[in-house]
């Protein structure tokens, strides 16, 4: 146990790390790999209802066309032949369709360039809802649920990870542009772009509303922002959408921006690579490539013990294959040598106070862990807070006794949904 009086401390000072002036232009360009691995992640899609096939030729930009549902359908991020369909888990046993591509030269679809005379909300949906950054930017550009601010986060949300702040610091032009067709699909009241100090030069030209966020973990949450600079609270069960403002990463802008300069989709993703021994690159790779050839291009071995994370070392999920591809919203691959690994503990809650002092969200963490543990779940959310926590892990981070206080969290939000939606559909 911790022997210090609870009220002492305030929450734990984590920094953000900033990148420096001549770090704003070093990111190491991946090769194409051999294959890419496009992940379908509404569903598993049987595959008499597939109207792609393996063997099927596709080109890079290509909508590919899943089944007759209107939104069932995916972007190639490469060209080649289609070499195999099958079901896959993801995280949170959430089913997955995957479409592995053997790849060659890149051959462009115009597709996208046919229907890009002018900037359209129907042509963004069409052909990017899904854009490196952010897997859900749809959700933005919903003219059903019209946003009054657009908040466009130049700060990324995990500790060690600087893929948006590199975006903001070397790709104004496409930045800019694509505030300019955010305007014109939305038509927002107004537009702010969220950045640490050190940007503040690099945003004041790009046509928003520029904020300051002092690079303190967790000022880069969109809860945080909310709070900090919007002076708004986000109610328990509801989202930022829910106030009418929609957040965005920097590098699902400029890939918006991108896309209506250049006339293609974009297929590459901005990410960070944590190395074990605490250093960090800038990576560009293409969406669906294997982590493994990452690790190749940069010369990392891993060993047995060894642990993938995809994120950051606050929020970050583990994989458990090399072969897991990077995804549109892939922001990090975080390696940690198997002696850095802090091992959770199945020792019951000390009552330490550390979670409640830490959070920032003021929920009774230590409440909730001893329900959760449980699987009361329903219970947790009715008398303890669980859909207030703004998932910033910093609860487990300072938990003296090793328990995985974070992970028991996001399983108790999951586990709630399923219950609710079970319900609902029964009624």
């Amino acid at each position: 146990m911790i022997k210090k009086p609870f009220f002492s401390l305030g929450s734990p000072k984590l920094g953000y790390q900033v990148i420096a002036a001549s770090e704003k232009d070093s990111v190491q360009k991946i090769p194409l790999p051999s294959e890419v691995t496009l992940l379908f992640e509404l569903h598993q899609i049987p595959n008499e209802a597939l109207k792609i096939r393996p063997g099927d030729e596709v080109k890079t930009g290509q909508k590919l066309k899943l089944t007759d549902e209107e939104d069932e359908s995916l972007i190639s991020t490469a060209t080649g032949k289609i070499q195999e369909i099958c079901d896959f888990t993801g995280y949170l046993n959430r089913p997955c369709t995957s479409i592995i591509i053997k790849t060659t030269e890149d051959i462009i679809d115009d597709g996208f360039s046919k229907a890009n005379e002018t900037v359209s909300a129907e042509s963004t949906l069409e052909f990017l809802s899904s854009l490196p950054g952010d897997s859900s930017f749809s959700s933005i550009i919903n003219p059903d649920s019209p946003l009054y601010t657009i908040v466009i986060n130049g700060i990324d949300k995990d500790l060690m990870v600087t893929a948006n702040q590199h975006i903001v610091g070397t790709e104004t032009e496409d930045l800019k542009k694509g505030i300019d067709c955010l305007r014109r699909i939305t038509n927002p009241n107004n537009v702010v772009i969220a950045v640490p100090p050190n940007l503040v030069s690099k945003a004041e030209g790009l046509g928003a509303e520029v904020q300051v966020i002092q690079p303190i973990y967790p000022n880069g949450l969109p809860e945080m922002i909310m709070q900090n600079v919007m002076e708004k609270t986000v109610p328990e069960g509801e989202n930022c959408e829910d106030l009418g403002v929609g957040f965005v990463n920097a590098e699902t802008v400029a890939a918006l921006g991108s896309a209506y300069n250049k006339g293609q989709i974009p297929v590459n993703k901005t990410l960070t690579v944590i190395k074990s021994d605490g250093s960090s690159i800038n990576i560009k790779a293409r969406i669906g490539t294997p982590v493994k050839a990452v690790l190749d291009a940069l010369d990392i071995t891993t060993a047995s013990g060894d642990r993938l994370v995809f994120g950051g070392p606050m929020t970050g999920t583990a994989i458990y294959s090399e072969d897991m591809p990077i995804l549109p919203d892939t922001d990090a691959i975080m390696v940690q040598d198997s002696s850095q690994i802090v091992r959770c503990a199945d020792t019951p809650c000390v009552n330490c106070g550390e979670c409640v002092r830490a959070c920032p969200a003021n929920v009774p963490v230590n409440m909730l862990i001893r329900l959760l543990e449980n699987g009361l779940y329903e219970e947790a959310v009715d008398q303890y807070d669980l859909l207030s926590c703004i998932e910033c892990g910093l609860c487990a981070y300072v938990c003296s006794a090793r328990i995985p206080v974070f992970h028991y969290i996001m399983l108790g939000k999951y586990e709630f949904d399923r219950i609710k939606s079970a319900e609902e559909s029964n009624v």
